[in-house]
């Protein structure tokens, strides 16, 4: 069937029931997570400024699967199931003997797989009776998925978007506006953390972490009219995102195929979790030997250069302690077009799972990735986001691997977005105004000084 197949879709009825949540498989617990002042374990109470109950239960849940509310589904089937596609002509391209599957998240009314977590976090707030929510956005996809779920549900949508992104990129600002969000670069004055940012270096490009730490003071001084919403690094995050593995699951027994490699791009680990940790589960409880690849920017090499130590979740210090692969609460990118894999810290689980060996790490140049994008949209049709590009270009190594090692395997990856509105980056690229950047160890090991010593 996969040899003349190329496009593999799902009924409504198949659209998953529970998000899979992978605390209940790790072979150890994740570390606590500490409060910022205290250094002690969070409880519920610390987290009720910043998220309502119900996803404050979910982040510390053990329970393998949570049930999918009955109104997130129906919003879920406006571009769920997504499709699944063998990238045959991309094969042929390479002259791989690999088969190359990828889900193609695009399709959804954001262009990503943000709107998979936007939807229940807005839903969930708006059963706690919360007036709006506040976030932060880099590339702008999360900060415009927000902005669609607050609609959904009648929510104001605070959006502070790293100012590099807001000037690169008008078009994903003025989309997030016309969905009804309110826009602001940051570091901005209309925060006390913003100003000292400000003060502090008055031309700064911004971080996510700067943008972090402002969504956050916003949402905890709004007397309880605001709560804080996260686009990637949180379990439940990361957990409303296995729609996408599931689905690929299902898919791939009508390929009649079953993945030797599955490929995501990671900046806070969302879009990677979405698609991996299913198969991860996989390989946990029945054997399976999938080899699972998390790939991030050469220029924010989180994983592969970082430590897996206590750091802070923002710039400021004002979110909590979190054991993760970081590069420093103070990491400020280069302004390279990695679109939203900016972040200084790695979530929890995926972090986790690289310290045990159950997944893999690699980064990529900038370079190679929007040369790997091109190859990939020039026979296939669709245009990649930036963030994809990482994983294609990863994906062209491996199908490169087995050609010269004369090895059919089976390749996944998730394609979580397209490029529509990061053309900007593709004209760049093309007029060859694009360098390679791979991050200095002097910036990281200034950064790193400034980690909080935790025993």
């Amino acid at each position: 069937m996969s040899d003349t197949i190329v496009r593999f879709d799902l009924p409504q009825s198949a659209i998953p029931t529970r998000w899979y949540n992978i605390q209940a498989d790790l072979p150890r617990p994740l570390p606590a997570v500490l409060h910022p002042g205290t250094h002690q374990p969070v409880g519920p109470s610390d987290l009720a400024p910043l998220f309502p109950e119900a996803l404050i239960m979910q982040e510390v849940s053990q329970e393998r699967f949570i049930e999918i509310p009955e109104e997130v589904r129906e919003i879920y089937k406006l571009w769920r199931p997504t499709p699944l596609l063998r990238a045959r002509r991309l094969e042929k391209l390479l002259g791989t003997p690999a088969e190359i599957y990828y889900k193609y998240e695009g399709v959804s009314p954001s262009g990503s797989h943000k709107l998979n977590t936007a939807v229940p976090q807005a839903y969930y707030n708006k059963m706690a009776g919360i007036q709006g929510l506040t976030t932060e956005t880099g590339a702008g996809q999360w900060g415009t998925a927000l902005s669609i779920a607050c609609g959904f549900f009648g929510l104001e949508c605070i959006v502070y978007m790293v100012k590099v992104s807001y000037q690169q990129k008008p078009y994903r600002r003025a989309i997030i506006q016309s969905f009804g969000g309110k826009v602001t670069a940051s570091p901005s004055d209309t925060t006390e953390t913003g100003r000292r940012f400000l003060a502090e270096d008055p031309e700064s490009t911004g971080s996510l972490g700067m943008a972090i730490s402002e969504a956050v003071e916003v949402a905890a001084t709004s007397g309880g009219k605001y709560k804080y919403a996260l686009g990637s690094v949180l379990n439940h995050v990361l957990m409303h995102q296995t729609v996408i593995g599931q689905e690929a699951l299902l898919q791939l027994r009508r390929a009649e195929a079953y993945p030797d490699v599955v490929i995501g791009c990671v900046g806070g680990g969302s879009n990677f979790a979405g698609i991996a940790l299913p198969f991860v589960r996989n390989n946990l409880a029945h054997g399976y030997k999938t080899r699972i690849i998390a790939v991030e920017p050469a220029a924010c090499p989180t994983l592969t250069r970082g430590k897996y130590v206590y750091d802070y979740g923002d710039t400021a210090g004002m979110a909590p302690l979190v054991k993760m692969h970081t590069l420093g609460a103070t990491f400020v990118p280069a302004p390279f077009h990695a679109g939203g894999l900016r972040y200084h810290g790695m979530a929890s689980v995926i972090s986790e799972l690289y310290d045990q060996g159950l997944i893999e790490a690699a980064s990529v140049p900038q370079l190679e990735c929007f040369g790997g994008a091109l190859q990939f949209l020039r026979s296939e049709g669709i245009v990649p986001a930036p963030e994809p590009s990482h994983a294609i270009a990863m994906v062209i190594r491996e199908a490169l691997k087995a050609k010269e090692e004369g090895q059919k395997k089976v390749i996944l990856f998730n394609l979580c977005g397209h490029g529509h509105f990061d053309m900007a980056a593709y004209d760049a690229f093309l007029q060859g105004k694009l360098s390679d950047y791979e991050y200095p160890q002097e910036a990281i090991d200034a950064a790193m000084a400034k980690v909080p010593q935790i025993g």
